[in-house]
């Protein structure tokens, strides 16, 4: 079955270059980021592992894990993640997963069910569907699911703009616009009536369609 938008996140444990873990257990009572990759030595991933180390401290303070996978084995992760330290400017702290008989994969629809083999023999373009970010919610339900062509490099700074405000609307009754950035103005969603409103936004707000009520973020 597909995956989609709220489904629980599957649970697997696996080998990571910080040890073996128990996904669940390892996201905890917080949200978290989980980003594959092809294989190991590819360009592209190689300067996106190295940003997500550089902006690692923008996830702390939003109470988010990051975790990265790759169709290789540890040793191969460990000689990869020199070379990404090198290029990012950052040392790598968070763990990345050798997910080298591709049930991780499968399990997150990277790969159908029925694919076949290991790690083993397989090049970057055997792998090109390895190329999602899904991010988790302390429910360990999927929150948002992106997949990225091998040749594009992932906006990271846009998945720290999505978890304020999937954090921000989990918290008050509000919705974000278009192009949203922290601090702007947010919407008051439909079901909350403007008897309501009025109580929760006593300074008020701009209606700019029935539907469509303008208000500040909320603190």
């Amino acid at each position: 079955m597909s995956l989609r938008i709220n489904d629980q996140a599957p649970n697997f444990k696996a080998q990571t270059t910080q040890g073996e873990i128990d996904f669940h257990q390892w996201i905890g009572d917080g949200w978290a980021v989980l980003f594959s990759h092809p294989k190991d030595f590819t360009p592209v991933c190689t300067t996106e592992l190295g940003y997500m180390a550089r902006i690692q401290p923008e996830f702390d303070k939003r109470n988010t894990k990051i975790i990265g996978l790759s169709i290789d084995p540890l040793d191969d992760h460990k000689r990869w993640l020199k070379d990404v330290e090198e290029v990012g400017g950052a040392k790598i702290t968070y763990p990345v997963i050798a997910d080298t008989d591709l049930k991780i994969a499968k399990l997150y629809n990277m790969f159908a069910a029925d694919e076949t083999g290991t790690a083993e023999g397989r090049t970057a373009m055997t792998n090109a569907t390895v190329r999602s970010v899904f991010v988790i919610g302390p429910d360990k339900n999927i929150k948002l699911m992106l997949t990225y062509p091998m040749t594009t490099g992932r906006n990271f700074d846009e998945i720290l703009r999505v978890i304020d405000s999937m954090q921000l609307t989990a918290k008050h009754q509000v919705a974000t616009p278009v192009n949203w950035q922290d601090g702007e103005d947010v919407i008051i969603v439909p079901s909350v009536s403007n008897e309501d409103a009025a109580k929760k936004y006593p300074d008020g707000w701009e209606t700019v369609k029935p539907y469509l009520r303008k208000v500040k973020q909320p603190k």
